[in-house]
């Protein structure tokens, strides 16, 4: 058999068709998968034909008409030049035959009279003495039997006749009838034609003939792949890209769908199928011993460039195929296939996968085989998969115990994609709390949804309907501990109701190493809260970090550990943690958790003093998760969004926030103490100061009451000071301050600066300097480059006030830099008197740069802000003799002969600020 390409095909007919007008009677049969161009290539023979001295009689199969008796062999006769005479009895033979071959008289092949046969081929071999003939029959697998009796009849008598038929069959359809098809390509004066896909080069051509050239160069591998060669799919290709100018979209999917239209509908019921599963070798299972008719078919599928390596090229066809099956066959299909896997013991989630396909939860063995797969999910990050499986499985539970169990899964693995979503269970689950069905670690878990929507009081029935029970399984006890935990660090007035001595006992028994990780982060990050920093703590934390991953368990675990850096004063340690879970997260398609550690990362980068980035942390948490579906924890990412913005000068975009509505409930909880800080800060800084003091004063009290006032925390002191001070009330601001600084330890370094320059601000004027200097040393130690800036605007105000104007200008300098890398733009306006000689300093700058050693830019540095040699010395740990043998050198270089001649813009390293 011959594998022709179309002109190749086209030029080796008329050379068939050349020798049977010479009278050598001519065949050829033309197959090839669908939509390979067969009928347009029997057109264009056709046409062809008249002009090479052949009469063309056309007739077309169709499976509609298949039953329809001669009525394709009826169609020659319908155009053919037939004199009067023999048009008649044409007609009559016509007639008579196929009353005889009528479906109603039994198998028409065998009724019809073969004097009726011999009769009406004798009148087109009769016409081809007279004219030679072409007859052409397109898709001849469709012809009704009477007619193809007929043909085979025909072209046994034309050998000798100036006759060439032509016949167009589809491949797979070649079993079909096959005696017409194997009794032609028997015939020595047959030749079989095969039309092969598209080449590479051809699918090039055509696609540059639609598209600019450069444009198709590229796109051409790419269609080539998509295509498999079949021009019906490459044209749909081009169609799409005309109309979106991208990925394969509608009209490739169309194409599709025509292909297998034209096949055979056990082609398409395959292809569906195969649509379903995309899995030809499960596909294969399914059918049973005898898979044959489905390797034939993905074969087909296969050839036609449907499908490569048993799947659909592109995920369109596969959707476009898929959405012609009625809902019952998938379904069915897919219950078939989890009876298969469930049978041949295959893993949990690809069962699942097909149950929820088949929206079947009614097999025996379903509801545990989905919960198995949703944990799988839930650890690969597959969250929504995860959410879907549950649901199937609780919605075909109808053991009330393992029902209520799955919501609580259900309930767990929704907070991960939105938390308010799963405040539609909470009412379900609390019904089962009260019937008996919900206990334990399940309990604890509904305790801890109703505390974040607010319900304080039904979260408080749950803890006590806990303690009462007496549950001592360890899994509960674990759970309890670790909610105590929780609540004393998040929301302590809720820790009278869970049994102190119950907890205490848990701590006995053996419990799993996720489960002790969480009690470890907890206790941390509430030890750092009540006690302050230690430093075991942060050896602690670490470990804990190196080992976690946003798992089903750890979310706790993570988020406990990154606060109580950030709360111990090691901001810039958590900060490449927090980076890392925040990836994982969004590789793992947890928004919740994402949200919560992005709001996280707000917190350090405000610590920090990155304001830019601690406000667009802030805006992409509540974008995440909005407003509404953070419960009462929407005090954090709203408290940092504040603060940022306030500091940056944005007051209408503060304000906003604090307007947002927010839980009553969030007051009772460690939230509502950074909510009330930030408020105050922007009442503060819109000269509310009243307000702000209010603000200050009630998250102190609470942060007392709950024996939460460490200075790492919230330094809420020196704010309710410095708006003391605004009001007036120096003397009052000044003891407040005092306090703070009495509670800061060895690692309150931030607290201890920030307080610092508020209690400059209530001395005399001369005590000032050196305060601020103290107070910038600390804020530069603890790297808060915010904090860092208000503390040298108040020195630069402080030396102006003294009379040092010119270290007031070299602190200025400083200041300046500082704001404007932070984003503080009220900081940045109170220097602007300063501004004016900046462009000369840069170019100073540039040169000394130029000048002077690293080591000796370090000395000048120091040296340019004030600081005495014997600091200097201490400072870089050398001598005092070096430093004065730097400078000696330093005035030599730079040509001049005193300290105070050193320029004012000499930008200190990170070392030494």
């Amino acid at each position: 058999m011959g594998l022709f390409e179309r002109d190749a095909a086209i030029t080796s007919m008329h050379d068939l068709l050349a020798e049977a007008v010479a009278g050598k009677g001519r065949v050829a049969m033309v197959t090839g998968v669908v939509a390979t161009g067969k009928s347009e290539l029997l057109h264009a023979f056709a046409e062809q034909a008249l002009e090479r001295g052949a009469l063309p009689l056309v007739a077309a199969a169709t499976r509609a008409e298949s039953d329809l008796p001669l009525g394709v062999f009826g169609q020659l006769f319908q155009n053919a030049p037939l004199r009067e005479d023999a048009s008649a009895l044409a007609a009559d033979l016509l007639r008579e035959g196929a009353q005889m071959a009528s479906p109603a008289k039994g198998d028409g092949f065998d009724q019809i009279d073969a004097q009726i046969v011999h009769s009406l081929c004798a009148v087109l071999l009769s016409l081809a003495e007279r004219h030679p003939l072409a007859i052409v029959i397109d898709d001849v697998h469709y012809a009704d039997r009477a007619s193809l009796l007929c043909l085979s009849y025909l072209v046994r008598r034309a050998r000798c006749s100036p006759l060439m038929a032509v016949f167009s069959q589809a491949e797979y359809r070649q079993h079909m009838h096959g005696s017409f098809a194997t009794e032609m390509l028997r015939q020595p004066h047959c030749t079989a034609v095969r039309l092969a896909p598209l080449s590479y080069d051809a699918v090039a051509t055509m696609t540059s003939e639609h598209l600019d050239e450069e444009v198709a160069a590229g796109l051409a591998p790419e269609w080539y792949a998509l295509s498999g060669g079949n021009p019906l799919l490459l044209r749909g290709l081009i169609e799409d890209f005309g109309t979106s100018g991208g990925a394969p979209g509608e009209r490739y999917g169309e194409a599709v769908l025509s292909c297998l239209h034209r096949a055979d509908p056990a082609l398409m019921q395959v292809a569906g199928w195969l649509a379903a599963l995309d899995d030809p070798d499960l596909l294969q299972r399914m059918i049973g011993p005898d898979p044959a008719i489905v390797s034939q078919a993905l074969h087909w599928l296969e050839t036609a460039g449907l499908l490569r390596s048993g799947r659909y090229r592109a995920e369109i066809a596969r959707r476009t195929v898929l959405a012609e099956l009625s809902d019952e066959v998938r379904r069915s299909v897919h219950r078939r296939a989890a009876e298969l896997l469930y049978a041949e013991g295959a893993d949990a989630v690809a069962i699942a996968t097909h149950l929820l396909g088949a929206e079947a939860a009614d097999l025996p063995w379903a509801v545990p085989v989905l919960e198995s797969a949703a944990l799988h999910r839930l650890d690969d990050g597959f969250v929504n998969l995860a959410v879907d499986y549950l649901k199937l499985a609780w919605r075909g539970c109808t053991d009330e115990r393992r029902r209520t169990t799955i919501a609580t899964l259900l309930m767990r693995a929704e907070w991960r994609i939105n938390p308010r979503t799963p405040a539609e269970h909470i009412a379900e689950l609390t019904d089962a709390l009260h019937n008996g069905t919900l206990r334990g670690s399940d309990a604890v878990v509904l305790a801890r949804a109703l505390l974040w929507h607010g319900k304080v009081d039904d979260a408080c029935q749950v803890l006590e309907h806990l303690k009462e029970s007496g549950d001592t399984e360890p899994q509960t006890v674990a759970e309890l501990i670790g909610t105590r935990l929780w609540l004393r660090s998040s929301a302590p007035p809720l820790l009278a109701h869970v049994d102190r001595s119950t907890s205490e006992q848990a701590r006995e028994p053996v419990l799993p190493v996720r489960v002790s990780r969480r009690l470890e982060a907890a206790n941390a990050l509430a030890s750092v809260l009540t006690r302050g920093p230690r430093e075991r703590i942060l050896s602690t934390v670490e470990r804990i970090l190196r080992s976690s991953h946003l798992d089903e368990m750890s979310m706790d675990t993570v988020e406990s550990s990154l606060l109580a850096l950030v709360y111990g004063g090691w901001p810039d340690k958590a900060a490449p943690w927090c980076d890392a879970f925040i990836e994982e997260a969004e590789s793992r398609r947890a928004p919740a958790r994402r949200a919560r550690l992005t709001a996280i990362r707000a917190e350090i980068a405000m610590r920090c003093g990155d304001l830019e980035t601690a406000a667009s942390c802030a805006r992409l948490a509540l974008q995440l998760i909005p407003p509404a579906s953070w419960g009462v924890a929407v005090g954090a990412p709203l408290a940092n969004l504040i603060l940022a913005t306030t500091a940056m000068g944005l007051y209408d975009e503060a304000l906003e926030q604090v307007n947002t509505p927010v839980p009553e409930a969030m007051l009772q909880t460690r939230f509502g103490l950074h909510y009330l800080h930030a408020r105050g800060r922007y009442h503060l800084a819109i000269d509310h100061s009243a307000a702000a003091l209010r603000d200050f004063r009630f998250c102190g009290e609470l942060m007392g009451e709950w024996e939460m006032d460490t200075p790492g925390f919230i330094a809420w002191r020196a704010d309710a000071a410095e708006a003391l001070i605004r009001m007036g009330k120096t003397e009052e601001a000044r003891v407040l301050v005092e306090e703070q600084l009495s509670r800061c330890g060895p690692g309150a370094s931030r607290t201890h600066g920030m307080a610092l320059r508020v209690l400059a601000a209530t001395s005399e004027a001369r005590h000032r300097p050196m305060l601020l200097r103290q107070s910038s040393d600390r804020l530069h130690a603890c790297g808060d480059r915010y904090e860092l800036a208000r503390s040298l605007v108040d020195l630069t105000e402080a030396f102006h006030g003294v009379g040092e104007f010119r270290r007031a200008g070299i602190i200025a300098s400083r200041a300046r830099t500082l704001a404007q890398e932070c984003g503080a733009q009220p900081l940045s306006q109170a220097l602007a008197g300063d501004g004016s000689g900046a462009a000369g300093e840069n170019a100073e700058m540039s040169k000394v740069a130029a000048i002077l050693s690293d080591a000796e830019r370090r000395v000048a540095g120091l040296a340019a802000v004030g600081y005495t040699n014997r600091e200097i010395a201490a400072k870089l740990f050398i001598t005092v003799s070096t430093v004065e043998q730097h400078l000696t050198r330093i005035y030599r270089k730079l040509g001049i002969t005193q300290r105070s001649d050193l320029p004012a813009n000499l930008e200190l390293s990170p070392t030494m600020r």
